[in-house]
């Protein structure tokens, strides 16, 4: 996909989660689950799109993050603050499938998840603004 391309999705699950946060975390949890997700996916897709780490035809899937294996297997380049990028995701990650399809969360988690996007969303600015 497009550098472009990710970019319009980007801004619509940025959207959504802003939307969400101002309707209440509790009760959009599961919306802000999918949205932080699929917006990591492609922030990351534009990180590595940008510092030509990835054809245009790799596609990020958010499950990998959830293994150390598949992390070292599907990312074995480097590029700066890759740690510190990857400990964010899977952190993110781990919470998907219970805010998207578990019982509802306590709100430290959920502000837990939007925290760890936060600072995601601050690292990837700054990279691509390099």
């Amino acid at each position: 996909m497009k550098i472009e391309d990710h970019n319009k999705r980007l801004q619509e699950s940025l959207k959504v989660i802003e939307e969400s946060i101002e309707k209440g975390i509790v009760e959009r949890q599961r919306t802000i689950g999918f949205s932080i997700s699929a917006a990591c996916s492609d922030m990351f897709e534009i990180l590595l799109h940008k510092k030509d780490l990835i054809s245009p035809g790799f596609m990020i899937k958010h499950e990998r993050f959830n293994s150390q294996n598949k992390i070292k297997e599907k990312f074995p380049f480097d590029f700066p603050r890759k740690e510190e990028t990857i400990k964010l995701i899977s952190e993110i990650e781990k919470m998907r499938n219970p805010l998207c399809y578990g019982k509802p969360q306590k709100e430290d988690s959920i502000k837990k998840v939007i925290e760890n996007f936060n600072k995601l969303k601050e690292i990837f600015k700054e990279e691509i603004n390099e």
